[in-house]
């Protein structure tokens, strides 16, 4: 992990307007991650973690305060539709809890849809080597586990070589051990290449893992620990 500091949320908060009714999501978060971070956020159902997520990943916008990425210039927040766009294409992978592979193509192919977005992206197969799936590469989704569709699905986020990693549940329709897998590729991704990771959960087992654990609840940060001694995913059970 470097000094660098990758992403800055300052006082951000989200409310969803439906009809008349207005509904606080988030209150003036404040969160700096640093470039080979691995930052887990735990929190229940509710507590605001896919929203934050969503808005570091430039799929959705802040009601107020500011995102920031990389340089002081790039306010993600206030990018237009086509640089939010730009800047999901070529800097962020989305890994979710349900695999969303296209089921008339193979592996290769899957991973290949994303690898040429970006002109700095990685050969397929490289990537589905790096998760381990180099003997599946020609498979299609209906012929691998739960497991492999999803390291499939990080191969393709991975695919386009970006600088963050986000996670929404990637583990949530997974047994342990297979689980356990993942978040061992994961932590190879973070460790071998320095792929910043933020991982979102409600399990807080998954915690003892990464960097720092930051704890959300009715949408404010409760609790944010450093962790000096990340444990491996083979010591997490739940």
């Amino acid at each position: 992990m470097s000094d660098e500091t990758i992403i800055s949320i300052e006082k951000v908060s989200k409310t969803f307007v439906m009809g008349d009714v207005q509904v606080p999501v988030l209150h003036e978060i404040n969160l700096e991650i640093k470039e080979g971070d691995f930052v887990v956020i735990v929190g229940p159902s509710g507590s605001g973690k896919s929203t934050l997520l969503n808005l570091i990943g430039g799929l959705d916008r802040p009601t107020s305060g500011v995102i920031w990425f990389d340089q002081p210039d790039q306010e993600i927040s206030r990018f237009s539709d086509t640089q939010l766009t730009a800047y999901r294409r070529e800097h962020v992978g989305f890994v979710f809890q349900f695999y969303n592979l296209v089921p008339t193509l193979t592996a290769t192919e899957n991973v290949q849809v994303a690898s040429e977005l970006n002109k700095e992206g990685m050969d397929p197969q490289e990537a589905l080597k790096l998760v381990g799936l180099e003997h599946r590469v020609e498979h299609f989704p209906s012929q691998m586990s739960g497991g492999e569709q999803q390291r499939v699905a990080i191969a393709r986020a991975i695919a386009k070589n970006p600088r963050l990693l986000l996670c929404d549940e990637p583990t949530g329709a997974l047994d342990l051990t297979t689980g356990r897998s993942i978040l061992g590729v994961l932590h190879k991704l973070n460790q071998e290449l320095g792929k910043t990771i933020i991982l979102i959960t409600h399990n807080s087992a998954i915690a003892a893992m990464g960097t720092r654990c930051v704890h959300l609840g009715s949408g404010t940060i409760a609790t944010m620990e450093e962790n000096t001694h990340p444990v491996s995913p083979e010591e997490i059970t739940w």
